[in-house]
């Protein structure tokens, strides 16, 4: 098929160059002329495992380009992909302007019948305001307006993508249904399903699975918190837990809270739209709360332990985007933690594997170090913070501890480390949801 894709951040990338993968021909739009110029020149502009690899494939062999001209771009497109932003607007609702603005623009240009796809997370409604759009200046018989959103996860979004748990096609109409169903059939090979639905529960199903998998990450987040007062291991009633078949093992992992571009932003949107339908959500309120609360959990223990006093301490962080295997640094909990220590006086070093440009770019610049691995923030520190799971992080030469950390403190908001390992390494030990050691 001949398939353009409108908008080129994660969503947009990612979907575009799988779509190449599978023999479509893909024309990604974006109105960053920059960004498109690197982009043909065959830089990746994101940080994904495994896209850089299909990326330079597709684009080598022709089925991958990009273009600022919109109307050139659409020509010949059976299906136009529309993943464009919708970042919160006043008061947390997702802000529409983007997609409307491009269906306006799509309205003056279509000739011939295309099936026009939101892919960006949107508000229910949302595929009924598209079409309103487009039929301004459309006879209906050129357009269907389909809802499909992604269900990707950052750090193995191409996995996710070329083989989903499953495919949701929010339409009523037949012609779209057939060819989206040729679309997706190569991806579900295997017999994942192929949901067709009203529009409405297509953008619903985002949200709330979204804000589920928020709600458990909330809800685990207070059990470890009650476990420090009472004296249990989180771990342990994990485990338990997750041991349940109606409850499964995923997302149960305490830490500092969730981040990203997706949890934070589509849990604020769908409390917004109860909010907007009369009804109060309070679960998602709650949520919410509490993971505004976690986010300064480690920070919290850090000052207690220096007993409020962090004039001069130096803290060393291991991790600064949201999650391990990608550069996103949107909402991530290492920027709140290194600015509520900075504010109370502390100096910081840190190091991530992906995200340092992101972070020294767009949020602290040079008010804090960045190191060059990870044993160089160790060196003459007060105390070592671990805010981000990298792989790297987990099996570390612990002699190197010993030779560089100052103030052998460790505060683990990802509770990489055993007691047992702690205690061995004679070293004050803080991690969630677990006893401290030392």
């Amino acid at each position: 098929m001949n398939i353009t894709v409108v908008g080129t951040g994660y969503v947009g990338l990612v979907s575009g160059t799988c779509f190449a993968e599978t023999g479509n021909n893909v024309i990604c739009v974006d109105i960053d002329a920059k960004k498109v110029e690197r982009m043909k020149n065959g830089e990746v502009p994101i940080y994904e495992p495994g896209l850089e690899v299909l990326f330079e494939r597709n684009t080598r062999q022709g089925r991958l380009s990009f273009t600022t001209d919109l109307a050139e771009g659409i020509k010949d497109a059976e299906v136009i992909f529309l993943a464009l932003p919708t970042p919160p607007g006043e008061g947390g609702a997702a802000d529409l302007k983007y997609i409307l603005g491009v269906a306006d623009d799509l309205s003056k240009i279509i000739t011939d019948y295309k099936v026009i796809v939101d892919k960006s997370t949107v508000p229910v409604g949302t595929g009924e305001k598209v079409h309103a759009i487009l039929a301004k200046n459309l006879s209906t018989d050129l357009f269907d307006v389909v809802s499909n959103p992604e269900f990707l996860r950052e750090g193995v979004a191409v996995e996710d993508f070329l083989k989903p748990d499953r495919v949701v096609i929010g339409t009523t109409s037949e012609r779209a249904q057939k060819v989206l169903t040729n679309l997706y059939e190569p991806f579900v090979r295997q017999g994942n399903p192929i949901y067709f639905m009203d529009k409405r529960s297509a953008e619903m199903t985002k949200y709330a699975a979204n804000s589920y998998l928020a709600a458990r990450i909330s809800f685990m987040n207070e059990i470890s918190n009650l476990c420090e007062r009472v004296g249990a291991d989180v771990d342990n009633v994990r485990k338990g837990m997750g041991s349940d078949s109606r409850i499964g093992k995923r997302f149960l992992f305490p830490g500092v809270g969730y981040g990203g571009s997706c949890f934070p932003k589509d849990v604020q949107a769908l409390a917004m739209t109860a909010d907007e339908f009369d009804y109060d959500f309070r679960i998602l309120k709650s949520v919410m709360a509490v993971n505004a609360d976690q986010k300064k959990i480690l920070s919290t223990k850090i000052k207690r332990y220096f007993l409020g006093d962090m004039k001069g301490k130096k803290i060393g962080i291991w991790g600064l985007a949201f999650k391990p295997n990608t550069d996103d640094i949107r909402e991530a909990p290492a920027l709140e933690i290194i600015q509520d220590l900075l504010d109370a006086g502390a100096t910081i070093v840190a190091y991530d594997p992906e995200a340092m440009d992101n972070v020294k770019n767009e949020v602290f610049g040079d008010k804090i170090t960045y190191a060059s691995e990870p044993y160089e923030v160790l060196q003459d520190i007060d105390a070592l913070a671990i805010v981000t799971e990298w792989s790297a992080f987990r099996n570390p030469d612990f002699s190197i501890f010993g030779d560089k950390l100052k103030g052998k403190a460790i505060f683990d908001g990802r509770n990489l480390y055993s007691l047992r390992k702690m205690k061995e390494l004679g070293v004050y030990y803080d991690s969630m949801g677990r006893n401290k050691v030392g």
